[in-house]
């Protein structure tokens, strides 16, 4: 009978042998899963920072390939011949920027234009139809502004207050080429449309 309780022992530790090496290798899965794990998660954000990256918005009133800043001499009378060939190019190099703008929205509307059959589809591109039109419609408006402020300078009366009469300012109009008002009637301006409400 010694013998039958050395074999059973050798049994228990045989067994109480192989329970850790079975522990070590659930560990080493377990390991191996976090690190895949984190490898995964790893990617993921790359590819959600590569997805964040966007191109810078083209607005409207951005005119940096072609706008330099009108270089003012001492004692020069305003609104010479100077100064409004400034703001005729600056006006007409804005309102061809718009104008294709309007031609590239057409285009892609145009091109973008299909039957979906799913509704959420549908809704979805009318949606990004709509703001589309809605900015080309507050372009429309500034074009007319344009024509306003370029029909002005024809006529000599660009660069002047239209309530006051006095001038508006190289840099201001440089700002906001189709401003109509001197910044002091423009304020007054706002503040009775507040307090209208």
């Amino acid at each position: 009978m010694p013998t039958k309780k050395k074999t059973v022992a050798k049994k228990k530790t045989s067994a109480s042998k192989k329970e850790p090496a079975a522990k070590k290798t659930a560990a080493k899965k377990a390991t191996s899963k976090k690190s895949v794990s984190k490898k995964t998660t790893a990617k993921t954000g790359a590819a959600s920072k590569k997805k964040i990256t966007r191109k810078k918005p083209v607005t409207a009133n951005s005119d940096t390939k072609s706008f330099e800043p009108y270089k003012m001499v001492k004692g020069e009378e305003y609104m010479n011949d100077a100064h409004v060939a400034h703001f005729d190019g600056l006006l007409l190099d804005w309102k061809h920027e718009l104008m294709e703008e309007v031609d590239r929205t057409v285009h892609h509307m145009q091109d973008e234009a299909a039957n979906f059959p799913d509704p959420n589809d549908r809704a979805t591109q009318e949606s990004e139809f709509t703001i589309e039109l809605r900015t080309r419609d507050r372009e429309r408006k500034l074009i007319k502004k344009i024509d306003e402020a370029l029909d002005h300078l024809d006529s000599g009366d660009y660069g002047y207050c239209e309530q006051c009469g006095m001038e508006i300012g190289i840099r201001r109009l440089e700002a906001r080429p189709t401003a109509n008002l001197c910044i002091d009637c423009k304020s007054l301006d706002e503040i009775r449309e507040r307090q209208r409400g």
